[in-house]
């Protein structure tokens, strides 16, 4: 997984590409971010066709902001720089959940 710099949204479409992308929003102190974490590399894996960012929020609090990620760990999903899709909230999330999302969006 890709970890992205620190940025604002007018530069993320720049540095995400096109394609499609996945931002993974974390912190290291987050105990349900660490809970997602091992089942990461399975979940790339089985959906290839993204590229996985990890964005850390503390390092990146006014592109989480300008966002409304207020709850992490949280995926928000883009096609070609617009997004398509979004699982945030404070909640944790299991692999189900997030492929469950992952495939909601074809």
């Amino acid at each position: 997984m890709k970890r992205l710099p620190q940025l604002k949204e007018d530069q993320l479409v720049k540095t995400i590409g096109t394609g499609k992308v996945i931002l993974f929003f974390t912190a290291d102190w987050c105990p349900d971010c660490r809970f997602i974490k091992p089942a990461l590399p399975d979940i790339e894996k089985d959906f290839s066709d993204y590229t996985f960012y990890q964005v850390d929020r503390d390092e990146n609090i006014d592109l989480a902001a300008e966002l409304n990620i207020f709850g992490i760990p949280s995926f928000v999903a883009y096609n070609n720089g617009e997004e398509i899709g979004r699982f945030v909230n404070k909640d944790r999330k299991t692999k189900q959940q997030v492929e469950d999302f992952l495939q909601s969006l074809e």
